[in-house]
């Protein structure tokens, strides 16, 4: 397939393939509107949304009369937010004033959020105009996006594949040109996955950097959601994801682990140095998968980094590690899972208990719980010392292009498979450091892509280096829904 173009992004008769960074651009000189923006927006998603079932909830007066106030606000000559006149898709799991925080729970139908969320409220404050919501699995808890309330959502590319979740419909809705921008979370691949199965950019930021919210008031969140569960953009390309990065920060007391006014990290030594990861042991690369590493090592290489293929054996472990401290904290909402959870969250959690039981047994205990949490603090150091020297290491999202749908639910040993296959994405939460996804290319009809991980408050190093890959490999996307 031909990467797209800027030609095909600055097409004035079709806004919704623009750019975000063009779109805030032309708002901003008002060389179009935001008015025109959201509407051609709104009219591709009258066209593709159907069949995708990505967003699941759109108001086009809400989402029109926010445009032309952002219209108001550019003429006013009042100083513009880095996402001004942008559209941009919020997860169901978050909060947005006056729409249903659902988590794809029928259950939550009617849990009508009375604030916006941080991440929401500081997207709000950056100018964009929030066009839709997206869909994910219940309980958000699945790289499969359907749920009893909601439906569905199919990938773009080939819709016997996932789009990836539990961001699937963020996803879904970028690829094909519904938003320029979405909203996701990440606390085990959920951004990072959902964009590598459309062929997008999905950023991963460091704990800390963005400010979010864990639940509903009155809810103590877990450890793990506390400090591992961050908010992130899935976009079209490199650039957007560093616009998109900065409309997402703002200070917000409500995170007990945002960082105000974030640290950048040091300047890494020159010359720049990629560690190159290709097997940790757990999962086998498939063909497509290792050709696209290869790809992006030669691309990184000719740039004038330096790529030495490692070893990095605490990727193993710390993918390990997550199942131990995250599913035990998972245990004390399995009630309510029983209880109101579509038939794929369970099955899907008796999966992932399943296979993790093997590890760690059927019933940790405190003890295995507290020297986890231990032996995490242990992995962060050594990683910290190892990226002393390399200042990005270079692996796969997945070790499996997009899985067929239900993969993860059709046996246990079916999603053995699939746990396995996610190992490397797996352990960067239980790291905390930064993360990203970038395409490479397709194959088989499939998009491919590589992961970079960077050093803590470094993402500007990791999208650096996406952006060497990207002007390799161009944008693939939007697309028509195959």
């Amino acid at each position: 397939m031909t990467p797209i173009t800027d030609a095909a992004h600055a097409d004035s008769e079709a806004l919704w393939r623009w750019s975000a960074r063009q779109v805030a651009h032309g708002v901003a000189t008002r060389s179009i509107s935001a008015r025109e923006v959201v509407q051609s927006c709104l009219d591709r998603i009258d066209a593709v949304n159907p069949g995708l079932n990505a967003l699941v909830e759109v108001r086009p007066d809400e989402a029109l009369a926010c445009a032309a106030e952002a219209d108001r606000l550019t003429a006013s000559g009042a100083e513009l937010g880095p996402l001004h006149g942008v559209p941009v898709a919020i997860k169901v799991n978050s909060d947005q004033t006056e729409h249903a925080t659902t988590n794809g729970v029928a259950a939550f139908k009617d849990n009508i959020a009375s604030t916006d969320s941080p991440h929401v409220a500081n997207l709000r404050r950056s100018g964009a105009v929030l066009l839709g919501r997206s869909n994910t699995p219940a309980f958000s808890y699945r790289w499969f996006t359907d749920n009893d309330l909601h439906g569905r959502t199919l990938n773009p590319w080939d819709a016997s594949r996932t789009p990836g979740g539990s961001s699937g419909g963020a996803s879904a809705a970028v690829a094909a040109g519904m938003v320029p921008i979405a909203h996701g979370n990440d606390i085990g691949g959920s951004v990072r996955y959902p964009a590598y199965a459309c062929g997008l950019v999905g950023l991963r930021p460091t704990v800390g950097r963005v400010a979010g919210l864990y639940g509903p008031e009155g809810v103590d969140p877990a450890l793990s959601v506390q400090s591992m569960l961050v908010q992130g953009p899935l976009t079209r390309s490199v650039g957007d994801a560093r616009l998109a990065l900065d409309g997402l920060t703002g200070d917000d007391p409500r995170d007990p682990f945002h960082v105000p006014g974030a640290p950048v990290a040091p300047p890494a030594g020159r010359p720049l140095r990629v560690a190159l990861v290709r097997d940790h042991g757990v999962a086998t690369p498939t063909a497509e998968v290792g050709a696209a590493l290869d790809q992006a090592a030669g691309w990184l290489t000719d740039a004038g980094y330096v790529v030495e293929e490692v070893e990095l054996p605490l990727l193993a472990e710390a993918y390990r590690l997550w199942y131990l401290l995250c599913m035990a904290e998972f245990r004390q909402i399995m009630p309510l899972v029983e209880e109101v959870g579509d038939e794929g969250m369970q099955r899907a959690a008796a999966g992932y208990y399943a296979v993790s039981s093997e590890w760690w047994g059927a019933q940790p205990g405190l003890t295995d719980y507290m020297n986890g949490y231990a032996r995490r603090g242990t992995l962060i150091r050594v990683l910290a010392e190892f990226m002393q020297r390399y200042s990005t290491v270079l692996l796969p999202v997945s070790a499996e292009q997009a899985f067929e749908q239900d993969a993860d639910i059709a046996s246990v040993e079916s999603m053995r498979r699939v746990m396995a296959a996610q190992a490397s994405m797996m352990a960067i939460p239980v790291l905390g450091f930064p993360a990203l996804s970038v395409p490479t290319g397709v194959a088989g009809g499939l998009p491919v892509g590589v992961q970079l991980l960077g050093r803590r408050f470094d993402e500007n190093g990791i999208l650096d280096a996406a952006e060497v890959i990207e002007a390799r490999a161009g944008v693939f996307t939007p697309i028509d829904p195959r």
